[in-house]
């Protein structure tokens, strides 16, 4: 039987369950859930990523999400090109208990040094997610997984307030830095310090802004 997590619960009871467990819950590790879908249990319309040993259900795509997935998506791919690789909704492994998979993801090149490995925390340049019913969840459980984990820059795009959450330095306490980036302003990328993402880049333009969609990928 796969077990998964109850939304409805308490982000925090939540949390403790996925690292600590509970009576009569046995964790995965990362190779007994690729194992799954190697054999058929997990199929690939199954919407689940495993997060500290437990096999989460993941929230589903409304049209702003995927809306904002695909342009997050182009932008990193034409202001980027070759730098990285972006890449959309695959896994990354993270420990030997957490095989997540982001959005948005933009990890070192070439593809050809993840043929045996999905790629790992000292691959990745960032790891973006963006949420609207999933926000707690994103923002109080696995913005905290990646700091433990060493990814050094993670951006939330909260599809509720038009914003860019863009957290830094991480630890195994948390991110130590935190950044609000309102809408129509900048978040630099760590290793790519001429990229900057608007977060209007993010969402669809309104008729009078159109004309301004060529500066976003500028």
């Amino acid at each position: 039987m796969i077990a998964a997590f109850n939304r409805t619960t308490d982000v925090t009871t939540e949390l403790k369950l996925a690292l600590n467990g509970s009576a009569g819950l046995r964790l995965f590790t990362a190779e007994e859930y690729q194992r799954l879908a190697e054999i058929g249990i997990l199929g690939e319309d199954d919407r689940v990523e495993l997060i500290e040993g437990r096999i989460v259900q993941m929230a589903a795509k409304n049209l702003k999400r995927a809306m904002a997935t695909k342009r997050v998506n182009r932008f990193f791919s034409r202001k980027l090109a070759d730098s990285v690789i972006v890449s959309a909704q695959d896994p990354i492994l993270l420990n030997n208990l957490s095989e997540p998979e982001p959005d948005i993801v933009l990890v070192k090149p070439p593809d050809e040094r993840y043929i045996e490995n999905h790629p790992q925390p000292e691959d990745i340049f960032l790891v973006l997610e963006i949420a609207d019913s999933s926000l707690p969840y994103d923002r109080d459980v696995k913005c905290p997984l990646f700091a433990r984990n060493g990814i050094i820059q993670f951006c939330l795009l909260n599809l509720q307030t038009r914003e860019l959450e863009d957290y830094r330095d991480p630890s195994p306490n948390g991110y130590r830095s935190k950044k609000p980036t309102p809408k129509m302003r900048v978040s630099t990328l760590s290793p790519f310090r001429n990229c900057q993402l608007r977060s209007k880049t993010c969402f669809r333009q309104s008729k009078q802004n159109r004309n301004e969609r060529k500066s976003d990928y500028t």
